[in-house]
C-alpha cells in the first residue's frame, strides 16, 4: 500500500467528516421533524451533500493510491445531485395532491394557494365543440 501525501490525507479526512456530519443531520431531520414536508426537506438537502462528500473523499483517496481518477464515482455524484431535487419535488407534489396533513406550526396555508389556482383556471371543455353546439341545436 502506498503512502498518501499529507494534503491528500487531510482532504480525505475532511471530506469524510463533512459528509458524515451532513448525513447525520439529514437522518436526525428525518426522525425528528413533525410532518411529511419537513421530513422531506431535511434528508434531500443534507444527505445529498453528505453522500457527495463521502464519494468525493473516495475519489481523492483512490486517485492518490495510483488507481487513477474514478469516473464511476464522479458519475454517481453527478447522478445524485441531479436526481435528488427532482425526486423530492415529485414527492412533494404528490403529497400536496393527496392533501397530507401539515403540522399546525407550519407558516402559510398550503392548500389555499392551490385552491385559488384551481378556481382561477378555466374549466376544461368550456368552449363548445362545434358552432352548431353553440347555437343550441
Amino acid at each position: 500500500m502506498d503512502l498518501m501525501s499529507p494534503v491528500a490525507e487531510i482532504a480525505t479526512c475532511a471530506l469524510l467528516l463533512i459528509g458524515s456530519v451532513f448525513t447525520l443531520v439529514g437522518a436526525i431531520g428525518l426522525v425528528r421533524l413533525p410532518d411529511f414536508f419537513m421530513r422531506l426537506h431535511g434528508p434531500t438537502k443534507s444527505t445529498t451533500l453528505g453522500v457527495g462528500g463521502v464519494v468525493l473523499a473516495s475519489v481523492v483517496f483512490f486517485s492518490n493510491q495510483g488507481d487513477g481518477l474514478s469516473l464511476h464515482a464522479l458519475l454517481v455524484t453527478a447522478f445524485l445531485f441531479l436526481t435528488a431535487p427532482i425526486s423530492a419535488h415529485m414527492l412533494a407534489k404528490a403529497a400536496m395532491q393527496q392533501r397530507l396533513p401539515v403540522d399546525p406550526r407550519t407558516r402559510g396555508r398550503l392548500w389555499d394557494a392551490q385552491d385559488r389556482e384551481r378556481s382561477e383556471a378555466p374549466a376544461q371543455g368550456a368552449e363548445p365543440a362545434s358552432p352548431r353546439d353553440a347555437q343550441g341545436n
